[in-house]
């Protein structure tokens, strides 16, 4: 695979902070930055971000860079409008789908590097212009949008159960 020491431990931290925000979506329908596997996304994700800017397959800055700038930002708007906006129930929507996105962006460099190199001496794809990359990407993307949707209801549901409204569904 031919993975420096920084590339095996952003990809270690990176498949952690993956697993956490599966379990957390799981769990919660979201990524819970109250919750232990919701921080583990956010910590691992910065970690992730940060040790991304100093890998490059192809020298110099890359759109890999600028997913992982872009992934870092969303993922810190989200932590600010957790933990500042307090009861703000509104922010809890841009959170929800900041932190999302986050997800779904940190697929794109992952999908590509884990299917144009596994399994070892044969991978799956290619390049990043293969089909199968291209497929796997669509249906992440699919899942996103199912996702956001499902947690904008859940989210307007727990907004008025918590402003004192006579919903019953939690």
């Amino acid at each position: 695979m031919g993975l420096s020491n920084l590339g095996i431990f952003h990809t270690a931290i990176g498949i952690i902070a993956i697993v956490a925000a599966v379990i957390s979506f799981l769990k919660h329908g979201k990524i819970n930055l109250a919750e232990v596997s919701g921080k583990i996304y956010f910590y691992g994700t910065v970690i992730a971000s940060l040790t991304a800017l100093g890998l490059s397959k192809h020298g110099g800055f890359n759109a890999g860079h600028l997913f992982s700038l872009l992934i870092l930002i969303l993922v810190v708007i989200a932590f600010f409008l957790y933990y500042k906006m307090g009861q703000h129930n509104k922010a809890r929507y841009f959170e929800n789908f900041l932190l999302s996105l986050s997800f779904l962006l940190s697929m794109v460099p992952t999908v590509n590097e884990t299917l144009t190199r596994l399994p070892a001496g044969k991978p799956l794809a290619q390049n990043a212009g293969d089909p199968l990359i291209g497929k796997t990407l669509l249906a992440f993307f699919i899942l996103f949008l199912a996702g956001s949707v499902y947690q904008f209801i859940k989210q307007k549901r727990s907004n008025k159960n918590s402003s004192g409204g006579n919903v019953l569904v939690k």
